[in-house]
């Protein structure tokens, strides 16, 4: 099964004349490739289901790093900022992957279906893991890379195999950390909640207090739980989303530095450079759409 979902992936890298990722006609499915390894790169990661199919990468979130190579499936099941790298790739053997977006509302009606669903507990746990990927999971990658050879099929069979996707998820060894965070009771859901205000109002001051009444948690239980969660704290987490938006406003040259800054909530154009620097290792002069090569990147690794 590993095999012909390299072969298909490899195909469909074959007939690019474009730069990685590939954002395909398949809705949901990126293909990234790289014939070297690339230096870390920063990102707001969206709920996915990432495949490596050769090579290797890591990535962090917070202070919780996952390093996982071919065979591995990195599981994320709730929205934040990382930072990742490919460590190991080549012209004889590319760095290959696939990033399937996944849907928490579709993840909700498929849980709500099922007659045994997963057992969950209290605890916030983190919201992303590794595992290794293989029997159906590989068979709903493999049939999704199929399609791109139809893609006049894909509206309607793509909905099918997502569905597929999310109950495989569900019953498998991560199936209760998936259903803690799309219980609309658990302490996994609610911190999403919060998640959802910070994303709204990240260029605003946000109170922990405010957040934590939307979590319907103490101060201390919503901080602890965030953090078990999203490995960083309510503010690591602001201001992540912070800088990653000022970024990509430079990049595509809509504006400088100093009115960026501005927008996305600073006061002070020196902590935001500052800031700046240690999160991405240049100033922020450095950039700007004339100085960078800006390439869309897919919201997931």
């Amino acid at each position: 099964m590993a095999d012909t979902l390299l072969a298909l992936t490899r195909r469909y890298v074959a007939a690019q004349t474009t730069p990685s990722p590939y954002f395909t006609d398949v809705p949901g499915l990126v293909v990234m490739h790289t014939e070297h390894a690339q230096p870390p790169s920063h990102l707001l990661m969206k709920p996915a289901l990432c495949l490596v199919l050769q090579g290797a990468k890591w990535s962090m979130f917070g202070g919780r790093r996952h390093h996982y190579g071919p065979g591995d499936a990195l599981l994320v099941s709730v929205e934040m900022p990382s930072v990742g790298s490919v460590v190991k790739a080549s012209p004889e053997e590319p760095y290959l992957a696939l990033a399937i977006g996944l849907d928490m509302n579709l993840m909700r009606e498929v849980l709500e279906q099922l007659e045994s669903p997963p057992t969950t507990t209290g605890n916030t746990r983190h919201g992303v893991f590794v595992s290794h990927f293989d029997g159906a999971l590989a068979d709903c990658a493999r049939r999704l890379v199929a399609l791109l050879d139809t893609p006049q099929a894909a509206p309607v069979v793509q909905p099918l195999i997502m569905r597929e996707i999310c109950y495989w998820l569900l019953t498998g060894p991560h199936g209760g950390d998936f259903a803690n965070v799309v219980l609309g009771n658990s302490h996994a859901q609610r911190i999403v909640r919060a998640i959802h205000v910070l994303r709204e109002r990240y260029d605003q001051p946000v109170r922990i207090e405010e957040l934590a009444a939307v979590a319907k948690l103490s101060a201390s239980a919503f901080h602890r739980q965030f953090k078990a969660l999203t490995s960083m704290t309510p503010l690591q987490y602001q201001k992540q989303l912070r800088l990653l938006q000022a970024r990509e406003l430079m990049l595509s040259g809509q504006t400088n530095a100093e009115t960026a800054a501005n927008q996305v909530g600073y006061e002070s154009a020196s902590q935001f450079s500052r800031e700046y620097t240690r999160m991405f290792g240049a100033p922020p002069k450095r950039h700007t759409v004339s100085e960078s090569s800006h390439s869309q990147r897919p919201p997931y690794s």
